[in-house]
């Protein structure tokens, strides 16, 4: 049965471009950083270089969690880790 929603199987965020760059920031900035884990708050800040634009921020931290939804990110305690996945994926060549 098929949804009847206006946009079904577009994707969900008129934004997506956006949101797929700043996963792949997210991700190769904490591969790069492995072994060391940062709060989200100090990931987005060394991301950002301290830049106080809240857009860019809150665009980060989304992907963060879009990151930590498909398995590539854990955030025990809020300190952003990569994923056993992410790791082999990255030693793959694959990201």
């Amino acid at each position: 049965m098929q949804s009847n929603r206006i946009g079904a199987g577009c994707d969900a965020s008129p934004n997506h471009a956006d949101d797929l760059s700043a996963q792949r920031i997210v991700l190769t900035q904490v591969l790069a950083m492995h072994p060391t884990h940062l709060p989200v708050p100090q990931l987005v800040r060394a991301i950002t270089a301290d830049s106080e634009e809240f857009a860019k921020s809150d665009n980060l931290e989304r992907a963060i969690r879009d990151l930590t939804g498909v398995g590539l990110l854990d955030c025990p305690g809020g300190v952003v880790a990569p994923t056993s996945a992410a790791l082999h994926a990255d030693r793959l060549g694959v990201l």
